[in-house]
């Protein structure tokens, strides 16, 4: 409901094509290219050339500058995105606005570090590479915030697990292929101009793939921002299924985000590689590609059986195996045991945005509830 008038949902959606899911799946694709290559290793080697002295500690404020973005963007563009009255859609402006933003400040990023490299040191070149840093990070999050709506807004109810499939396949993808890329461009300014070209194409290609109805609910009041700040609290007394969901999903993604950043000094310490950062990537590369395989039929399959079933058994898995790569002593056993990993992994992503959508309090305002949802992913990274 918005503004007192009820709208109709992705309910009574039409049937989507195999063609329609990859249109929709293409921002996924692009902004986790993005991601698997800055967080990946080239935020890193950039910081060995612009900050030498301090690179880790770079690194780090690097990563705290960009943490409020995501945290605070979603909650206001989201509810906006929901009353949007534009001719093109209720989510397509600001995808297009935020996919904008994001590419202008890979570009600055890039010229930023192209200045140190021919150039030599300016004291305001790295305040400028922060500065660039987060407008990524509020470009990106801008278009996400609305981009979070569209299943809700356009998938039929039971063809969402598919669409989860096609979002978590493109996820381990776009992840797998950004992290390669630097393989291929290197770690200067060409690859985060790159990044931005590429970006652009597959965002391009989920707004035109977006056929969104304008929203037509008459003139509506103005936004009440006391009101809307306290409609981000969802009773859980209320709507215990999206509770449980929020709960669970932040405890998954804590466990996950606790492992991830120390992937180097496991396979140093524990699996004793001479050559740590090459031994990542052998592991990581199947990890990928058995998340992408059943991915896509995790979420096919959530539709049929539903998404529970789904979730505990992937979750099982996971639990696991991530004791098994905890006792694992060389490349070959971890790279194993980090397929079935991949496995649950890829599993569980596939019903994430399905489940997450099935219990939305109020499918009107699925780009507010959809942000609220997402905290339950970007919190646990912080902590």
């Amino acid at each position: 409901m918005i503004g007192g008038i009820q709208l109709d949902t992705g309910a009574s959606a039409p049937r989507l094509t195999f063609f329609d899911h990859l249109r929709l799946s293409g921002f996924w694709f692009g902004f986790n290219f993005i991601w698997g290559a800055l967080l990946g290793p080239l935020l890193a080697e950039q910081m060995k050339v612009l900050a030498p002295n301090h690179p880790a500690g770079a690194v780090g404020f690097l990563y705290f500058a960009g943490a409020l973005p995501p945290l605070v963007i979603p909650l206001i563009v989201g509810p906006m995105s929901d009353r949007c009255t534009s001719r093109f859609g209720r989510r397509r402006p600001y995808l297009g606005v935020g996919s904008c933003i994001a590419v202008v400040g890979l570009v600055l990023m890039a010229s930023a570090y192209h200045s140190r490299t021919i150039d030599g040191f300016h004291p305001w070149v790295l305040p400028l590479y922060f500065l660039a840093y987060v407008t990524v990070q509020v470009g990106m999050n801008t278009a996400l915030a609305s981009y979070m709506g569209v299943i809700p807004d356009m998938v039929p109810e039971n063809q969402r697990g598919a669409a989860s499939g096609y979002y978590a396949v493109m996820s381990q993808l776009g992840t797998l292929l950004g992290f390669a890329s630097v393989k291929i461009f290197h770690t200067g300014s060409v690859s985060l101009l790159a990044l931005a070209g590429i970006f652009a194409v597959f965002a391009l290609v989920s707004m035109l793939g977006l056929r969104e109805k304008p929203l037509q609910v008459g003139e509506l009041p103005p936004m009440d921002w006391q009101h809307q700040l306290k409609s981000l609290w969802i009773d859980p007394r209320k709507h215990p299924d999206f509770a449980w969901v929020w709960l669970t999903r932040a405890l998954m993604m804590l466990g996950f985000y606790s492992i991830l950043p120390i992937l180097n000094f496991y396979v140093h310490d524990v699996v004793h590689s001479k050559t740590p950062a090459n031994d990542v990537v052998k592991i990581m590369i199947p990890v990928l590609l058995g998340a992408s395989l059943t991915g896509y039929v995790g979420g096919i399959l959530s539709d049929r059986i539903g998404r529970k079933r789904v979730v505990i058994w992937s979750s099982i898995l996971m639990a696991v195996t991530a004791i098994g790569m905890g006792l694992s002593t060389s490349v070959t056993a971890a790279t194993l045991v980090g397929v079935f990993f991949g496995f649950g992994f890829g599993a569980y992503t596939s019903v994430d945005w399905a489940l997450g959508t099935d219990v939305l309090p109020d499918k009107a305002e699925a780009g507010k509830d959809m942000s609220v949802w997402h905290i339950s992913m970007v919190l646990p990274q912080q902590i």
